[in-house]
């Protein structure tokens, strides 16, 4: 049965599901329990229990619930980080400790600090024979310790003890996928037991009230139910304590839904009868509350335990020897607690059947209820060895108790005790265990395995018997541990090693089979998953127990919560809920392993220290790659800006005909020298000449790009390609550029035509990151009527693609603002330097509606034939002039051969850009223009060259664009283009377009 159970939960366990969370609610009667009762813990579904658990309250609190979570998913974390040393020396021990456990915090900002909400700490006994007190040493130490190793950070409130053995962990520094290590962890789990050592664990808690509190001897009432609530609570340290909270300096009522109390404690052993008052007390005055600890322990019987307790705002460290000590917390904090007894069931069920008080008197095999278990068990793969070969005198022990006499427990206890292996009778002479049945078995798997392999919890409450009667064979527990009612089923139990590994892995596959359930539905909710497990296994259990497996449970639940924190301590007593229900007391259990599981009420967000850490390499390697990036690009930018920069030397020199236009050669072209290298001769070429200007050393450039891809593809191949796109319907065709233009001059009287450019010859990059289609996009959804996209791939740093991707971006972005026109994608203008044919087919290909030709690098015969070239493909011809004599030549053409006139403040001798704007404007108001005007009527006049960048000084109207814009317009100028203030770093380009329009409107207002 336990086997199908395994099966049916792994099966699950792949799917690799996610859970929701949602806070509890849930309330715990008083109920005392004596410190040498046995309690056997079940575990499964209820109202209280963590991230497991379902709140079985009405629909508001789901509701309620799932919206803390949604306020909590971009919280600070909720953080636990442990650490530990086995150091002979104390002082050694205790820095090592915090320096560990420092290393799984969050990283803390340089020249900021950090604040501790809670350490706990445990200190091994063997050091009270060194040199070195701990009382002295320990606080002040862990105080100096996390300054050092946390940047000045601070501890808040800090508890702990002397112990006979740590629990501690690491957190792993890189996170291990679950499909390459079934086994992965996020922590590596340690326990120390009989040597020296310290376990030290952080714990950050946002939004959680901390206060610690110290109760002797004689301070807890023993009248508890009958003083009133202050008084008691002054009592035990806990005055004003889930009263008031602070909140932006002032008191308020505490959010009562947002108030469950969570107590943990370490009493020393000398409080065990003062502790029964201390959780009755609690649970009467602080209903609903949540408690959990552990009773302090020693090495050896002879030393005392110590209590350590330390708050900031006292700033005093305090060290006891007795009493008990604790913190006390409330807001986004709750606890979970599973219990592990190792008590194996043997024999059959039986019902009691004459008892009062505390004392079983008569019992009778239960028949029924044990062929029932007897049936389930044989389906079981993990039956004991011991009970599948009984011998023959086992069979008559069975056949003696099925008589149905009613029996005294110890005459049962006799018979039942030969038909067990050897080691179970030497148990159960010293010790008499008993389970009393808890909350009925009724549609519930009768093996204890499988009901913990299923999330049932265990059906028996198990008790150590205190006495036995010699004369009439009853069995006496511990007075006020229970009440017997005749009728309740019973079962005789020993304590196994075997049997309890078994039934800590059943423990947490039910632990799991309740997540599934909270997953799939079949409970109302799920919880919020743990931060942390504290683990208090008592004395008797540790490596010796699990057969010399040291790490076992810690290990175990490491593995199957995978958490970044697992600490704890081996305690004298485990303090916590003994049973699964909402009714379940909270008792001293005085032979068992408790898991308490912290977590957040809200799901705050797991911080894992391999994460971050995985997360801080990455940006580490990313601005590695971002500088790397940085470099290329500057040594891009500086060996662009060398093609333009002309030595000193030169600079006066270069030639000019008697018009003052620059003289421009074409590259020369030589044969070079020979080069033998082994049996092969090279001819190597050989630059001789010097570009007498920027504009010069560019077309050279450029005539050596266009080479390159005349041998990759002929013209003729790339004429007859331009032909089959034409021919073909399902490819763009060139559209109209300077029609939506004119239209947007009509309604605006002054146009911005934005240019994207990846770089700029005097300045290197514009943009780190330079996205074409992003900021084409940007532009399209801002209504820009059309786009320039720069695509030269020597200065600007451009490229064919750059127009295709515009182009497909613009269409994109188009559709969604579709208007009643329908979709209306802004043209693309293709900005380079041309000087063949080839290039405007290349163009055409690639997308581009029209082309800006240089004038200035153009004679006048090969600037009429581009003219004509680009004319039979459909594109629309912009000329870029810098000059008077360039418009003149502008004058010279015949009607129509343009579409638009560009005057440049751009100096194409050193390619630098007049940033008083002085250039653009007095071409626009000269008498050369006013030809062009006559020659071509209603042509269109753009401004280009550092207009988005060029302000003007205070004195004028606004120190802004806006005010050379109205320039412009004033001189004659329909639009402008703007490119170096569009793609700058920073600003995003719709909000430079929008912007442009919004001064181009104050110029249109104050033209008027």
């Amino acid at each position: 049965m336990l086997l199908k159970h395994i099966v049916f939960l792994g099966s699950l366990l792949k799917l690799g599901l996610a859970f929701q969370t949602a806070p509890s609610k849930f309330t715990r009667s008083p109920v005392r329990i004596s410190k040498d009762e046995l309690h056997y813990t079940p575990f499964g579904i209820n109202r209280e229990l963590s991230w497991l658990g379902a709140s079985k309250d009405t629909d508001s609190d789901s509701t309620e619930s799932a919206e803390t979570t949604t306020l909590a998913e971009n919280s600070e974390p909720q953080v636990f980080a442990s650490g530990f040393s086995s150091q002979p020396n104390l002082l050694d021990a205790l820095r090592e400790a915090v320096q560990t456990a420092v290393e799984g915090l969050p990283d803390v900002a340089d020249g900021k600090t950090a604040k501790i909400d809670l350490a706990i700490v445990s200190v091994s006994s063997l050091y009270d024979g060194g040199t070195v007190q701990p009382a002295n040493v320990v606080i002040p130490t862990i105080l100096e310790a996390v300054k050092e190793f946390y940047q000045g950070s601070s501890i808040e409130h800090l508890v702990g003890s002397s112990v006979a053995g740590c629990i501690s962990s690491t957190a792993k520094a890189r996170s291990v996928s679950s499909e390459d290590n079934k086994a992965a962890t996020s922590c590596e789990t340690v326990e120390l037991e009989g040597i020296p050592a310290v376990s030290i664990t952080f714990a950050i808690l946002p939004d959680v009230q901390l206060q610690t509190f110290t109760c002797g001897k004689g301070d807890v009432p023993d009248d508890v139910g009958r003083m009133p609530p202050g008084e008691w609570k002054r009592s035990v340290g806990l005055m004003g304590f889930g009263e008031t909270k602070k909140v932006d300096g002032k008191s308020e009522h505490a959010d009562e839904d947002n108030n469950t109390p969570v107590f943990m404690m370490v009493p020393s052993p000398a409080f065990s009868t003062e502790l029964d008052d201390l959780l009755y007390g609690l649970s009467v005055y602080f209903p609903g509350s949540q408690t959990f600890g552990g009773v302090a322990s020693t090495v050896s019987s002879l030393s005392r335990a110590k209590l350590y307790r330390y708050s900031a705002s006292v700033d005093t460290p305090m060290t006891y020897t007795d009493g008990c000590i604790g913190v006390a917390m409330t807001g986004d904090i709750q606890v979970q607690t599973l219990s592990a007894q190792g008590a194996k069931p043997v024999g059959g069920i039986y019902q009691i059947v004459k008892g009062s008080e505390s004392t079983i008197q008569a019992i009778v095999l239960d028949e029924g209820a044990t062929a029932a278990l007897e049936e389930e068990e044989r389906d079981d793969v993990e039956e004991d060895e011991d009970e599948a070969n009984m011998d023959e005198k086992a069979r008559m022990a069975q056949a003696y108790a099925k008589a149905r006499i009613p029996k005294p427990p110890l005459a049962e206890a006799n018979f039942l005790m030969r038909t067990l292996s050897d080691d179970d009778q030497a148990f159960m002479r010293r010790q008499l265990l008993i389970g009393i049945e808890q909350g009925g078995s009724v549609g519930r798997s009768a093996s204890e395995l499988a009901r913990l392999a299923s999330g049932e919890g265990h059906r028996f409450r198990v008790f150590q018997v205190a006495s036995g009667g010699m004369k009439d064979g009853s069995v006496t527990f511990a007075l006020g541990s229970i009440e017997i009612t005749p009728g309740t089923r019973a079962r005789f139990f020993v304590r196994e090693s075997g049997f309890a590994k078994r039934e800590v892995e059943a423990l947490w596959l039910g632990y799991k089979q309740n997540l599934l359930n909270n997953q799939f539905g079949k409970n109302s909710g799920s919880m919020p998953p743990p931060t942390c497990c504290f683990l208090v296994p008592t004395l008797d259990r540790g490596s010796k127990f699990f057969m010399g497996k040291s790490g076992f449970e810690s290990g175990a639940a490491a593995r199957m919560m995978n958490v970044n924190c697992v600490t704890g301590f081996f305690g004298n007593g485990v303090i916590g809920k003994t049973d699964i229900g909402a009714e379940a007391p909270i008792g001293v259990q005085g032979s068992a392993s408790g898991y308490f599981m912290i977590a957040s009420k809200s799901g705050r967000p797991l911080y894992s220290p391999a994460a971050a850490a995985a997360e801080k390499a990455a940006q580490e390697e990313q601005k590695e790659i971002e500088r790397r990036a940085q470099e290329l690009v500057e040594a891009e930018d500086e060996k662009r800006r060398l093609r333009t920069k002309v030595p000193d030397e030169q600079r006066s020199k270069a030639p000019r005909s008697e018009d003052g236009e620059l003289v421009i050669k074409r590259r020369e072209v030589h044969s070079g020298r020979a080069m033998t290298v082994s049996t092969v001769e090279w001819s190597v070429a050989e630059k001789t000449a010097t570009p007498s200007s920027a504009l010069e050393g560019f077309m050279w450039e450029k005539e050596t790009e266009v080479d390159r891809f005349r041998e990759r593809v002929p013209l003729v191949n790339l004429v007859s390609q331009c032909r089959l796109s034409a021919a073909d319907p399902s490819l763009p065709k060139p559209r109209d550029f300077i029609g939506p233009i004119k239209q947007a001059i009509a309604a605006d009287g002054f146009v911005v035509i934005p240019e994207c450019k990846r770089m700029e010859p005097s300045v290197g990059s514009l943009r780190r990151r330079y996205d074409i289609e992003s900021i084409t996009r940007s532009l399209t959804l801002a209504k820009a009527p059309g786009i320039s996209v720069n695509c030269d791939g020597v200065l600007f740093g451009g490229s064919l693609d750059d127009i295709t991707k515009a182009r497909a971006a613009a269409s994109a972005a188009a559709v969604e603002i579709m208007s009643e026109d329908g979709v209306v994608a802004p043209p693309i203008l293709a900005s380079d330097l041309l000087l063949y044919p080839y290039q405007l087919y290349k163009l055409s290909l690639a997308g581009a509606d029209a082309v800006s030709l240089v004038v200035g690098a153009l004679p006048k015969k090969d600037l009429t034939y581009l003219i004509k070239i680009a004319a039979s493909l459909k594109i629309q011809t912009l000329a870029s002039v810098t000059s008077e004599v360039q418009l003149q030549a502008l004058a010279e053409l015949p009607k129509g051969a343009i579409t638009a006139v560009v005057v440049s403040n751009r100096e194409l001798e050193d390619f630098s850009v007049d940033m008083t704007g002085g250039q653009a404007l007095k071409l626009l108001r000269s008498r050369a223009m006013e030809k062009v005007r006559e020659v071509h009527p209603d042509i269109p006049v753009f401004a280009e060259g550092g207009v988005g960048a060029i302000e003007r000084p205070p004195g004028s109207d606004e120190n802004s664009p806006g005010s050379y814009l109205e320039e412009l317009k004033h001189a004659g100028a329909s639009g402008c283009i703007v490119g170096r203030g569009l793609v700058k770093d920073g600003m995003d380009s719709s909000e430079i377009v929008q912007l442009l329009q919004k001064q181009t409107v104050s110029a249109s207002t104050s033209s008027s």
